[in-house]
């Protein structure tokens, strides 16, 4: 029986996160009936560009407390709910059964200046925005051969056949200084 709560609550965790990484960039839900990505925009999110994979990636520091947050988080949901007379669904967690413009009251006033809890939601948020706009989970390359959907939706071109990034055109249509003489060949400072 523990083992069926546990997995419950992971799951209600998931539900949670994906939920409020697509109150963070919103998209398009992935499959009729999605309840975590409520659908407030056109084409791919956080969700779709994989803010779960960053954030349960050990180098943000925030994998071993997501558990919480995301608890902390359906508490703050319960309580919005509950002081704007909001019905919630009983089979879901409270973020996710908000409607998508409560849950983006709940996260401005989480990450309000003067909320006590503040520092963490703005990096939770800064995470899933990382997600859709670096990709910060994936190798650039390999981000970009899967069709990343935030690299794509800015433009992000394609490196060259080796992998790597050239730069022919310069940005502002010329050089801005010439090489030192003792550049060495891979750019490195004499």
């Amino acid at each position: 029986m523990t083992d069926t709560v546990d997995t419950e609550r992971a799951d209600a965790d998931t539900l949670t996160l994906e939920a409020f990484a697509d109150t963070i960039v919103p998209g398009e839900r992935r499959f009729p009936g999605d309840v975590a990505v409520a659908g407030a925009c056109a084409g791919p999110g956080a969700v779709a560009a994989g803010a779960l994979a960053l954030l349960h990636t050990e180098a943000t520091g925030v994998t071993a407390g997501l558990p919480y947050l995301a608890q902390a988080l359906d508490g703050h949901a319960a309580a919005h709910a509950a002081a704007h007379g909001r019905e919630l669904a009983p089979d879901l967690p409270a973020f996710v059964a908000l409607p998508f413009a409560d849950r983006t009251a709940v996260v401005a006033a989480l990450t309000a200046p003067g909320h006590p809890e503040r520092d963490g939601w703005v990096a939770l948020a800064l995470f899933c925005n990382m997600a859709f706009d670096s990709a910060a989970h994936l190798p650039t390359a390999q981000a970009l051969r899967d069709g990343h959907p935030g690299l794509r939706a800015m433009g992000f071109t394609d490196p060259d056949a080796d992998g790597l990034w050239r730069f022919p055109g310069f940005s502002y249509g010329r050089p801005l200084a010439d090489l030192h003489p003792a550049t060495s060949i891979d750019g490195s400072p004499a």
